[in-house]
């Protein structure tokens, strides 16, 4: 079995996971069967792999995908790494912080990783907001509790609206604590967003919309009379929009906050 395996790799090479990296190694095989499904890569794809560790996805990965670039913080696992995917010509690693490091964005590629949790929104806003070509789709192993509210109809959070405004997401699967060596404190799901060839709207009015949520958000239990209503022309720009002021932030749709940012952008 995978534990077992994975087990004895890393008493043979004297490696202990740091949890304070976020090492939390998958070793469930439903789990990585549904990652690896969910993510369809095929013979033809490239793919970049954020925090593979000694390459329990990678292998998966490299039997299916054209090629996998994978970018590892914790300089003791390339070596590791290439013995355990039995050194695969189609894989490349990048040792360094996937937040900062230069990777191979200018051909059509898929994120497909298990992420340590806490690099899990600028990972995305990166991705999003700041490469110039961004990925086809994103399938992560991230905290369920964030991949739920990312999933939200509402707007739970800056999160969910930055995403929503860049793709489609939809939560695949629930992964236990026990699917991990050694298991997190919380509970894991499989996320997957399929990203439009287009955002919903102008990096400014995304922007703007994302700033005005982050206002509102300072005070998730106010009305929006109390938030949005509070800024220069907030009222004018709820009313314009039939959006009721006593909804709370949350409750708005990503359709809303970009109506809103464009009155206020153009009310400037």
């Amino acid at each position: 079995m995978l534990r077992q395996e994975v087990q004895s790799f890393l008493a043979g090479h004297g490696i202990r996971l740091s949890t304070d990296l976020g090492q939390h190694f998958l070793v469930s095989d439903d789990a990585l069967e549904a990652i690896v499904e969910t993510a369809n890569v095929n013979n033809r794809d490239k793919v970049i792999e954020i925090g593979p560790g000694i390459g329990i996805l990678t292998r998966e990965l490299v039997h299916r995908a054209e090629h996998v670039t994978a970018v590892e913080i914790d300089p003791r696992f390339p070596p590791l790494l290439k013995e355990f995917t039995e050194h695969p010509k189609n894989l490349d690693i990048i040792q360094g912080n996937a937040l900062h490091s230069t990777l191979p964005t200018e051909d059509p590629y898929k994120i497909v990783a298990n992420i340590p949790y806490h690099i899990t929104s600028p990972l995305l806003h990166r991705f999003l907001m700041e490469e110039k070509r961004r990925p086809t789709s994103m399938t992560l192993l991230i905290q369920r509790e964030v991949a739920e509210n990312i999933v939200s109809d509402g707007t739970e959070s800056v999160l969910t609206l930055l995403v929503q405004l860049f793709g489609h997401p939809s939560l695949v699967l629930q992964v236990p604590p026990a699917a991990f060596l050694p298991p997190p404190k919380v509970d894991s799901a499989v996320l997957h967003i399929d990203l439009y060839d287009e955002p919903k709207a102008s990096r400014s009015v995304m922007e703007k919309a994302l700033t005005l949520l982050k206002h509102a958000g300072r005070e998730r239990r106010k009305m929006l009379r109390n938030t949005i209503g509070s800024l220069p022309g907030g009222m004018d720009a709820l009313s314009s929009l039939n959006i009721e002021p006593t909804r709370r932030p949350q409750t708005l749709t990503v359709d809303e906050w970009v109506a809103l940012a464009t009155v206020f952008l153009s009310a400037a």
